[in-house]
């Protein structure tokens, strides 16, 4: 697997996930917009404070995926990792890990691999671990295999 190729898909899927709230958004809007005023009043006013709940929502999750695209872009993933640390690619004898940001399951060349924060409990206990360590976490044992 190719690191890059990961790297790029989590970037891929961060992208379409602002993209698909920014259509959810102006879907809602439009909708809000175009509901007949010739609704009867309190209804009427109902469902407009509804979507303007949602359009608030959506926008909170918005910036959500926006902060974490931009905290995904900052981290160097170039960088040759000795120990784990943000950034780096695990191998486990348990599957695969990023330690990035808090996307979850990705594929990539039929592999999986689970992209995690690195404030992420499982991330903290694998900080600072290297090649061949083993970490014990939830009545698990991983094996470091690989760091990349």
């Amino acid at each position: 697997m190719q690191k890059q190729q990961l790297i790029q898909a989590c970037r891929d899927y961060l992208k379409d996930k602002i993209n698909s709230l920014n259509t959810i958004i102006n879907e809602v809007t439009e909708s809000s917009n175009s509901e007949s005023k010739s609704s009867a009043g309190d209804k009427h006013e109902t469902s407009k404070a509804m979507m303007q709940l949602e359009i608030e929502k959506l926008g909170t999750q918005l910036k959500e995926a926006e902060l974490q695209l931009a905290e995904f872009e900052k981290i160097n993933f170039n960088k040759i990792h000795q120990s784990i640390e943000q950034g780096s690619l695990v191998e486990t004898n348990k599957g695969y890990f990023l330690i990035a940001s808090s996307i979850g399951k990705i594929s990539v060349d039929d592999k999986t691999v689970f992209v995690i924060s690195s404030k992420s409990p499982l991330a903290v206990a694998f900080s600072g671990k290297k090649l061949k360590d083993k970490i014990s976490f939830n009545g698990m044992e991983y094996f470091i295999e690989s760091v990349f």
